[in-house]
């Protein structure tokens, strides 16, 4: 399926005008019923459309939808250089390659109808059967780390069980998310879907963040993002699945293959500039091989900053609020390793992906989830030390957390001990979150706060069972 990217982008903009204009006509009464806009300029109209959509979808033959799910799947393929280019214009954050990579894993591994099983028991009173059914009507906040992957793999985990979903999009990415959510609306009622089967509300303020969460008919919630906005969905008093943030601590321990440990540090924590939530964003290494493991870095690629370098990086990059929290400057959030030691008054090739340097365990980069191509390595003197500071820098976030051993006795010391929901063994973050990297099924909602962890169409249904007493035993 081609998509006319020109025409969209007519569509999105004349949308936009034409409500900067008539700011009390919502976006899907202004194009022509042919043309179905998924943007909405108030949370009334979109949820209303959505509640039509949703009754719609419920009763679409399963064949219709699966040509659905595989057709956004296959517009997420032709769009997946466009979206990376608009992402990385609009956002400022991260690698193109490695975004265009993200847009493709989103399509080809989230799971799908597939993960939807009906169950059934036959005994002395009788059958029963479970299905899956829908919630309704999902309110669903994307990133603007990774806007178009979050839509799309929200997208079909949602609608899978008979959902309907209302985004707010993060601001930094709304005008990419406008373009991208027109060319999935369209391939959903071009392939026999009911339109704003998902849509967004055209301006992402709290205001329509708060009436969109405490709408009655908005059944369930689905946070993706920092601490404030995990804690405004929870006070809604509806059921909620968060995705929180997350602090990945690496621990290398002296049984480590060490080659092998750091080009997989380098790999995770460089991918799209550590803007992943899973990413590994501080590194504890045990100290009889401590220096080694620095130098096989230098090796793979790395770049070694010395404490000067690290001071000044430290002055520009990080900063604080009010309350004494630590986190990345925008200037530098998602930008490249050359951007980076520019600060430290450095000349590098933009062919370096991550620079690293020694730091205490108390050091600003370990306690923030900075989300730049930054590594601070921790010296610990045991694995009980390592243990200990790695529960500190991930903050019981329940995240993810990465160890390189081969010693099972300290792999499972460790993998208790941190309790996360993803562990990763001898590998990078990616491999973690299923393909293509690694084995299992993949999402961009890791409900590290509501216990789902790697959220699937499942996590998004709800169980309904019919009970027919003494009948239907056939045998």
């Amino acid at each position: 399926m081609q998509v006319d990217n020109q025409l969209i982008d007519k569509i999105v903009s004349d949308v936009l005008i034409k409500l900067d204009e008539n700011p009390e006509i919502n976006a899907g009464r202004i194009l022509s019923s042919t043309t179905q806009s998924a943007v909405f300029e108030n949370v009334e109209d979109a949820i209303n459309a959505a509640a039509l959509a949703q009754k719609k979808w419920v009763n679409t033959p399963k064949s219709i939808k699966i040509k659905v799910i595989e057709a956004l799947r296959q517009s997420m393929h032709e769009n997946a250089e466009e979206f990376a280019r608009r992402s990385l214009s609009e956002t400022g954050m991260g690698r193109l390659e490695d975004k265009i990579a993200k847009h493709r894993n989103a399509a080809d591994a989230t799971p799908g109808l597939e993960d939807l099983e009906t169950r059934s028991w036959v005994g002395d009173h009788g059958t029963t059967f479970e299905q899956l059914a829908p919630y309704g009507i999902i309110a669903a906040i994307t990133p603007s780390t990774h806007p178009i992957p979050v839509m799309l793999n929200s997208t079909i985990i949602m609608i899978a069980p008979g959902n309907a979903v209302v985004f707010s999009v993060h601001p930094a990415a709304k005008s990419t998310s406008a373009y991208a959510i027109e060319i999935f609306n369209n391939v959903i009622v071009e392939n026999g879907g009911p339109p704003h089967l998902i849509s967004m509300l055209k301006e992402p303020s709290m205001d329509n963040v708060n009436e969109l969460f405490h709408h009655k008919k908005i059944d369930l919630i689905a946070a993706t993002g920092g601490p404030a906005l995990v804690k405004a969905a929870f006070a809604v008093g509806k059921k909620v699945i968060a995705a929180g943030p997350g602090n990945p601590p690496v621990l290398v321990d002296s049984t480590a293959c060490l080659c092998s440990a750091a080009r997989h540090v380098i790999d995770g924590a460089s991918f799209d500039n550590n803007i992943l939530c899973i990413a590994e964003k501080v590194t504890f290494v045990l100290n009889e091989v401590f220096d080694q493991f620095m130098e096989e870095m230098e090796q793979q690629g790395a770049y070694r900053l010395n404490k000067i370098q690290i001071a000044q990086l430290t002055e520009k990059a990080l900063t604080n609020d009010a309350k004494g929290t630590i986190f990345g400057h925008p200037d530098f959030i998602g930008k490249d390793a050359h951007v980076l030691a520019k600060a430290c008054k450095l000349e590098i090739s933009n062919q370096v992906r991550l620079l690293y340097g020694e730091v205490s365990a108390k050091h600003p980069f370990v306690i923030a989830e900075q989300m730049m191509p930054f590594m601070p390595v921790v010296r610990v003197n045991s694995f009980a030390e390592g243990i200990e500071e790695s529960l500190k820098a991930e903050h019981g976030f329940g995240h993810t957390a990465m160890i390189h051993s081969n010693n099972l006795e300290n792999i499972t010391n460790f993998t208790k001990a941190i309790d996360t929901d993803i562990v990763v063994v001898n590998g990078p973050c990616v491999s973690g979150n299923g393909p293509n990297a690694g084995e299992g099924y993949f999402s961009h909602t890791i409900a590290s706060p509501t216990g789902e962890g790697v959220c699937t169409p499942r996590d998004f249904a709800r169980v309904r069972r019919l009970a027919i007493y003494d009948a239907l035993q056939i045998v």
